[in-house]
């Protein structure tokens, strides 16, 4: 009985132990089960938004798809500026087993630094891009690899189908689609659009699960006023005139008076957009808007018009302009052309002041009007303020206030010196003479549109400069510029005109002015009884000559007669042909070679080979005119006119240049008829009449 007993015992006594044990368990489990829920807590609740951050960082890449770019268009709807479809590489370098041999095998396809390709893999673990927009050859060769890690992306680029066309109105484009420059910066917002994303879902052996699009919008489409085969002309000019002077550059611009419409906007040097960041970028820039010059004698029409408007002078007034100087502050300012003919006439009058561009009587002119009076009608003019045409980089030029005036200033700004002007300031000059005396704010967009919805920009009359009789009165004498003054080899075949030129020295690194460095200018309207357009051709430090009228002129009448023609403005002085041939025969052999030296126009300038200026005469009519002596026969090479049929005017224009030509169009579009046929032989200089239709 007694071990039973102790046994008993020992069971009694093990049950306090056991409660004790379980109790510290027990208190255990539940501080345990605290901790994991303290744990979950801080997981779930307080750590929950960065640690769902991070999961996603790790589990989900977002790639982002630029949106098609709208495309910009010139006023008859040809295509300026375009995006296309095109491949861009890139890596998840967590996938690439081997970076140093994908980058060895991917660099000599790509033109790309191998070492620096595997760096950018071994920095980066989900996402790298190898390289952008590239070709569609590179892209065959990348993928006949089928290496790993290596993805494909379309993405678009923006492609300029006419090269350097307007290349500065225009602008250009980054790699991340952004506008850097021209239309492409300024409207960027409307024409870049929203972005598209892709979100990919990846497992942790970094395998695509799942993939999330969202689609963007695309850019808005942007109309311009240009017009690329007007636009054409006036590079194709310009670029002959700089080269043929052997210039720094020049700008030209062809403007519709009547609504403000830039017509044309051409500039040298320039550049190909394609390729942007292989040129300069002095060769990006628009001089039309962003060149401060002095304009010279071109200014001269400020001053007249100012005076006509507030009666102080009449076109008939005799102004003496004291045998060509004047004192002024100090300074003596003469009259530096021999043309004006002081023994011969003596006193001139207002008209001829013009006409001849008399220093002298300019000042004497500025000086009827007072300071405040004289700055007032600049102001009012425009000068001094931006234009607000919608491009970037416009220059408000520059202009003293007369509390800043030297006792000389007054004469300086009356003859174009002093003052700094942009281009498409004077272009509004003369269009508000042209216009009747009202200036327009310029226009180089159209219109904004995508899909049905437009937004027209609307046209807007800022302001009457001038009276509706003071204009008319200074287009008549421009006219005189033109008909009988140093506008003379501006005179247009077939249409009248009014004109212009000017002759501008440049200041020097010294700060004063320079006796070699010069800017030489003609500005024009035509026709003169209802103008179409207004041209202004500037050039910058030409070389062999410096005058407006023996640079800047000859290109107005190239550029002006073209865009009349190509415009069908209907004639106004076909008796033209006829002054000019009278002219040209009645002169000495040494006044026609001098002539064809100095006053040729660009364009009749092809392959080394002069050709007379003259009004090219109709096929159709050439026998007649041949037998009336109307037309001089030219010894030079016979040609063979070419098939236009289908071809577009820069084409045509580019084969009669090529073959020595002249060509006369009519309409706009394709070629579709001819005079002379294809195949008739011609004289080297002779004109073809080719029409365009749609």
């Amino acid at each position: 009985m007694a071990p039973r007993a102790r046994r008993t015992q020992l069971s009694f006594d093990a049950k306090p132990l056991m409660a004790k044990r379980s109790l510290i368990l027990g208190v255990f489990l539940v501080i345990w089960s605290l901790i994991i829920v303290s744990q979950l807590y801080n997981l779930q609740v307080i750590q929950y938004v960065s640690l769902l951050k991070r999961a996603d960082r790790q589990q989900q890449r977002t790639v982002e798809i630029a949106p098609r770019r709208g495309t910009i268009y010139d006023r008859n709807m040809h295509p300026l500026a375009m995006s296309l479809a095109v491949d861009s590489v890139y890596a998840v370098p967590s996938e690439i087993t081997d970076p140093g041999m994908v980058a060895e095998l991917l660099s000599p396809i790509l033109g790309l630094d191998p070492k620096d390709l595997e760096g950018r893999f071994k920095t980066y673990r989900t996402f790298c891009w190898v390289k952008r927009k590239i070709t569609s050859d590179q892209t065959a060769r990348v993928r006949a690899l089928d290496l790993k890690g290596i993805y494909f992306q379309k993405e678009t680029k923006r492609f300029y189908p006419d090269g350097d066309l307007a290349a500065q109105v225009l602008g250009y484009v980054g790699m991340d689609d952004s506008g850097l420059g021209g239309v492409e910066y300024e409207l960027n917002k409307q024409i870049k659009g929203q972005p598209g994303k892709v979100l990919l879902s990846t497992d942790a052996r970094r395998q695509s699960f799942r993939a999330t699009e969202w689609q963007g919008q695309p850019g808005e489409n942007v109309v311009l006023t240009l017009d690329e085969d007007i636009q054409y002309i006036a590079e194709k000019t310009l670029a002959a005139t700089v080269e043929k002077f052997h210039a720094a550059g020049g700008t030209v611009i062809v403007q519709n008076p009547n609504n403000g419409e830039i017509l044309a906007m051409a500039n040298q040097p320039t550049f190909d957009p394609n390729h942007y960041e292989k040129f300069p970028a002095i060769d990006r820039m628009n001089r039309a808007i962003g060149w401060i010059y002095e304009p010279g004698s071109t200014f001269k029409s400020v001053t007249v018009s100012s005076a006509l408007n507030d009666g102080l002078a009449k076109p008939t007034e005799l102004i003496d302009c004291q045998m060509g100087s004047i004192r002024l502050g100090g300074r003596i300012i003469h009259d530096v052309r021999d043309i004006l003919p002081y023994e011969r006439k003596g006193p001139l009058t207002l008209a001829q002041v013009l006409m001849y561009s008399s220093d002298v009587g300019a000042v004497k002119v500025a000086l009827s009007l007072g300071e405040d009076r004289f700055y007032h009608h600049i102001r009012e003019f425009g000068f001094g303020s931006k234009t607000g045409i919608s491009l970037p980089g416009e220059e408000e030029g520059l202009l003293m206030p007369p509390r800043d005036w030297s006792g000389v200033s007054i004469g300086e700004f009356a003859i174009g010196q002093g003052v700094g002007v942009t281009p498409l300031q004077m272009v509004d000059l003369y269009s508000s003479i042209a216009n009747g005396g009202v200036l327009i704010k310029p226009r180089i967009v159209k219109e904004v549109f995508r899909g049905q919805d437009r937004d027209v920009t609307p046209t807007s009359l800022d302001r009457r400069v001038v009276s509706d009789e003071t204009a008319a009165e200074m287009r008549e004498m421009l006219a005189g510029v033109v008909e009988h003054g140093t506008g003379i080899p501006a005179q247009l075949n077939g249409y009248s005109a009014g004109g212009k030129t000017g002759t501008a020295q440049k200041v020097d690194a010294t700060g004063h002015y320079s006796h070699s460095k010069y800017v030489a200018s003609f500005i024009g309207i035509a026709p003169i009884e209802k103008p179409a357009i207004t041209v202004l051709v500037v050039i910058d430090t030409p070389v062999g000559a410096i005058y407006g009228t023996q640079v800047a002129a000859p290109a107005f009448k190239s550029i002006a007669e073209q865009t009349l023609r190509y415009l069908n403005v209907p004639q106004d002085n076909p008796s033209r042909s006829l002054q000019l041939i009278s002219r040209n025969l009645a002169k000495s052999p040494q006044s026609k070679e001098r002539d064809a030296e100095e006053n040729l126009p660009v364009d009749a300038e092809r392959n080394g080979v002069a050709t007379r200026p003259i009004e090219p005469v109709s096929f159709s009519e050439w026998p007649t005119a041949v037998s009336k002596g109307t037309v001089l026969l030219d010894d030079g090479p016979m040609q063979t006119v070419p098939d236009f049929t289908g071809l577009s005017a820069r084409r045509v224009s580019e084969e009669c240049q090529s073959l020595g030509l002249g060509m006369d169009m009519s309409g706009s579009g394709l070629a579709v008829a001819q005079d002379p046929a294809a195949g008739t032989r011609v004289r080297a200089g002779s004109s073809v009449e080719v029409r365009f239709a749609r």
